[in-house]
């Protein structure tokens, strides 16, 4: 994949109301595409407007001097989300390092941050993190399956889940409050009990103390090729049976949601493990969502 340096007029956006899934006051994206390659990346729909996302990243070089300029501006001091429309530590983060100097920014003028990842090359920031979490950091890592083979078919660019759930253990060691966002659940494919349970098991043992969940997925115009060409090379069959379920259905739910859901939320449960994160400053934080 090739990088394209380009030069943007903003950088951090304001989260319109109440954001009920990360808790997120602002959001910002410090790269335009991902080097992960997700087969089911929401990002890759016509409305977005991003051509070659398959081929090119764009580096917003300019991004680091926008963030100093623009935080102590702000009076809110809400959650900055980093990962909504991309991965944060994508590779190309390795060569700039917007990543990590923006953390060294939100650092100096003591926001809130939640990072949401596939990747344990968030490490190399655990130091920052650390100093930020004076005020509050949480790091959220995707993981939809445990299995190593099926998540590099699924996701072939990322770490594997293995390696994510490793670098989850070193941050709750480190006080890091982390847990998994567990989305998209993909249906005929990831929504079994077992898989669900093995998410739920795995993040327990590593320090987790919440998953977010969603079980299903999305598909949009210009994603939906792209999914279903690479259903016909890894899933054989797949691609009908997407399309006699849930035609030209925006929202594809998981197989019997109400089990699936049912089985996630007690298994939680028993695990201590929370299903919701809170905004900031910290509203009390419910231990179950309801189930319809």
């Amino acid at each position: 994949m090739k990088y394209r340096e380009v030069q943007v007029k903003g950088i951090l956006n304001h989260v319109q109301g109440e954001d009920d899934w990360f808790g997120l006051s602002y959001n910002m994206n410090l790269y335009r595409g991902c080097e992960h390659q997700c087969i089911y990346c929401d990002t890759r729909s016509d409305c977005y407007r991003i051509e070659d996302f398959n081929e090119e990243l764009l580096v917003k070089v300019n991004a680091l001097s926008l963030l100093e300029d623009a935080l102590p501006r702000k009076r809110k001091k809400g959650i900055i989300g980093f990962g909504s429309m991309n991965d944060p530590y994508t590779f190309a983060e390795k060569r700039y390092n917007l990543t990590g100097e923006a953390l060294k920014i939100v650092a100096k003028y003591r926001f809130p941050v939640h990072i949401i990842t596939k990747s344990d090359m968030v490490l190399k920031d655990l130091e920052t993190l650390k100093e930020i979490n004076q005020v509050k950091a949480r790091v959220s890592f995707t993981v939809t399956t445990t299995d190593d083979e099926l998540a590099r078919i699924l996701e072939p660019g990322a770490p594997s889940p293995s390696r994510r759930l490793a670098a989850m253990a070193k941050l709750a060691e480190a006080g890091i409050e982390t847990g998994v966002v567990m989305m998209p659940v993909l249906p005929f494919i990831e929504d079994t009990p077992e898989n669900v349970l093995g998410v739920v098991r795995a993040a327990a043992e590593h320090g987790a103390a919440y998953i977010i969940p969603s079980f299903g997925m999305t598909i949009r115009g210009g994603q939906r090729d792209y999914y279903y060409g690479k259903l016909d090379q890894h899933f054989p069959g797949l691609r009908e049976r997407y399309k006699s379920t849930f035609r030209d259905a925006y929202h594809c739910s998981a197989q019997n949601y109400d089990l699936l859901a049912e089985i996630f939320y007690n298994a939680c449960k028993s695990q201590y493990l929370r299903t919701k994160v809170s905004s900031y400053p910290h509203k009390s934080e419910q231990s179950q969502l309801p189930l319809f």
